[in-house]
């Protein structure tokens, strides 16, 4: 039985070896395997789900947005978080916190962990699956922020990344059609036996036409759940769009989030 651990949560005071322990020890508690409290088949076809009485997960985005002081130097972090539910939005909520370390690759959680969990707070709907956009396993200590926050809060994760922090694909990754997923395997620069399966490159659109196309996405699990389920939850709830849609919609909603502390 799976416990939440506040213990675990980031803290931009430690030192860089402290947060690279703590990280360790995160990936060490994660379970890169489903336990999920639905059938991720479901979100294929909700609509299917619906009429037979299913119900529905509520699946979270999550997406940060930056505030900057009177210098123009960025201070504060704003944590956008939309709850879905069938393809619906049943609920948006954020955060704001002053920023306590720069960006450093790898420790992305020890900079924006503290707004996501102050806007998690907020929900009044139980997440059943948080999808990040960042990393979970494919990270250097296979601990990246979907991973850190799902240990936290127990609860399953995905993370959903634009580029490929580290790990090595398993095959060309270039003007992929839609649908194809390519593994992503640790290398020398992971906290894992070389070839350990991290996650996938997942081409969830592609351009029709030969002269250009969309790169994939680097989705990999966070926390309880597998890298074949993350991969098929990426597909499963992508539309019109490159994102899954509820990390699309929380990256709009912080853009709105951010216009509105701004004003």
């Amino acid at each position: 039985m799976h416990q939440p651990r506040p213990d675990l949560a980031p803290d931009g005071s430690l030192s860089r070896a402290e947060m690279e322990s703590l990280q360790r020890e995160i990936a060490s508690v994660a379970s890169f395997e489903d336990d999920l409290s639905f059938d991720p088949a479901t979100l294929s076809n909700p609509l299917e789900a619906a009429a037979s009485g299913d119900e529905q997960p509520a699946v979270v985005g999550v997406d940060q947005s930056f505030l900057t002081n009177d210098e123009g130097e960025q201070d504060r972090a704003l944590s956008a978080v939309v709850a879905t539910r069938g393809g619906e939005v049943i609920e948006r909520v954020h955060a704001v916190t002053d920023l306590e370390i720069p960006y450093i690759p790898g420790l992305l959680s020890f900079r924006e962990g503290r707004p996501i969990l102050a806007a998690l707070e907020e929900l009044s709907v139980e997440p059943d699956l948080l999808l990040f956009d960042g990393s979970g396993r494919i990270h250097f200590r296979q601990a990246g922020i979907a991973t850190h926050i799902g240990v936290v809060r127990d609860v399953p994760s995905i993370g959903v990344a634009k580029s490929l922090l580290c790990g090595t694909p398993r095959a060309d990754t270039a003007d992929l059609p839609e649908g194809t997923t390519i593994g992503i395997e640790a290398n020398s620069r992971v906290d894992a036996p070389d070839g350990t399966l991290l996650g996938y490159a997942v081409q969830t659109r592609q351009y029709e036409s030969p002269n250009r196309y969309i790169n994939p996405l680097y989705v990999s699990p966070g926390h309880r759940v597998g890298p074949e389920t993350a991969a098929e939850v990426a597909l499963a709830l992508t539309t019109s769009y490159k994102l899954p849609e509820p990390v699309r919609l929380a990256d709009k909603y912080a853009d709105e989030a951010k216009g509105e502390v701004d004003a």
